[in-house]
């Protein structure tokens, strides 16, 4: 069972949320909160898997929380994953930088949203593509020019097809389809390229695609 926080400011957004989340018998809410001061103290209290935070909050915002909560030691299986109507780029740069698993549109789809949960508390990254594009051309503009990853060699023909998908910002099921996958065997490729590469997570591979001059 894959426990969630959720941290939104509005009462109606939270219900909204809690509605779509539930939909999943493998997901149970298991506290919310209107602020990012709460939303640590909960986080501290309940430990939950994910909390799906907010970002602009009175008093402590989303960034503010997702930093103390990812700084605290009883809390290092808790994943963060920022939930938004905003998408300004600094935003994301921040949340990355602070220690967020994941930085989706409230927009998300129900089925995708539920989905980007599991994704988090097994331990995965997600960005939606949309972000992953202006998070590439944020890099793009403050890179230096591509140099290939000195590993990117251990990598197969088809995991540098992958890596590529992983660039544009493609998910694994638009992977599969792309390639002529299975979404099971895209899953594979893309934790064994993490592997191989010793990536932290899925927005670290779309880096390293880029910088690598693949996308």
């Amino acid at each position: 069972m894959t426990t969630v926080l959720m941290v939104d400011d509005q009462d109606l957004v939270r219900a909204g949320l809690r509605a779509l989340l539930t939909n999943d018998p493998g997901i149970t809410v298991v506290a919310e909160a209107a602020d990012g001061e709460r939303a640590v103290e909960l986080a501290v209290r309940h430990r939950p898997d994910v909390v799906l935070m907010d970002i602009r909050m009175p008093g402590t915002d989303g960034i503010e929380a997702t930093r103390r909560i990812r700084a605290d030691p009883r809390l290092a299986q808790t994943r963060v994953l920022i939930l938004t109507t905003f998408d300004d780029d600094d935003d994301v740069i921040e949340a990355i930088r602070v220690g967020a698993a994941g930085y989706l549109l409230k927009d998300t789809p129900g089925p995708a949203l539920r989905q980007a949960v599991h994704t988090a508390a097994a331990g995965g990254s997600l960005l939606s593509p949309a972000i992953t594009r202006r998070l590439m051309d944020f890099v793009a503009a403050s890179s230096p020019p591509p140099a290939p990853h000195p590993r990117l060699g251990t990598l197969s023909e088809r995991e540098l097809e992958v890596l590529e998908r992983v660039g544009h910002g493609d998910t694994n099921d638009e992977i599969a389809v792309a390639l002529f996958l299975s979404p099971a065997t895209a899953r594979t490729y893309v934790s064994r390229i993490l592997t191989k590469l010793d990536a932290r997570d899925r927005t670290e591979l779309a880096i390293i695609a880029h910088r690598s001059g693949l996308t």
